[in-house]
């Protein structure tokens, strides 16, 4: 008897063109969330050495230069312009994390969406959990 239940629990539903438009926009929404996701480590991870540096920088001496990497150079600069510049690529990667996590919730919201129409249409013949 549950054999037949569960048989009859799943939808026996045509795909459309459509649909298939759906489930691709979906794979390529979570692919990019993956991407997204990795973006977003990577940049914690550069502002985490970011904020040990500033740290470093206030425990420095003022006579003394501190090197300060500028693309792929070091370049020996006084200890407040290093301060100054440290600021800058600190504010200027907190604007990319907020506009990675600005772009991870659009997705995420477009994904929600493409989920609630395949479930409703589909329901348990189609997966997309993650």
């Amino acid at each position: 008897m549950r054999m037949l239940e569960s048989i009859d629990d799943e939808v026996d539903a045509e795909v459309t063109f459509e649909d298939q438009q759906r489930i691709s926009k979906f794979s390529k929404f979570n692919s990019r969330m993956t991407e997204l996701e990795e973006t977003l480590e990577q940049k914690k991870q550069e502002k985490e050495v970011l904020d040990d540096l500033s740290t470093e920088l206030e425990l420095a001496d003022e006579d003394d230069p501190v090197l300060y990497k500028v693309g792929d150079a070091f370049v020996h600069i006084p200890l407040s312009d290093a301060q100054e510049l440290l600021v800058r690529d600190q504010t200027a990667l907190d604007k990319e994390l907020d506009e990675l996590r600005v772009r991870m919730e659009e997705c995420e919201n477009t994904m929600k969406d493409l989920k609630l129409v395949l479930y409703s249409k589909f329901g348990k013949a189609i997966n997309l959990d993650l």
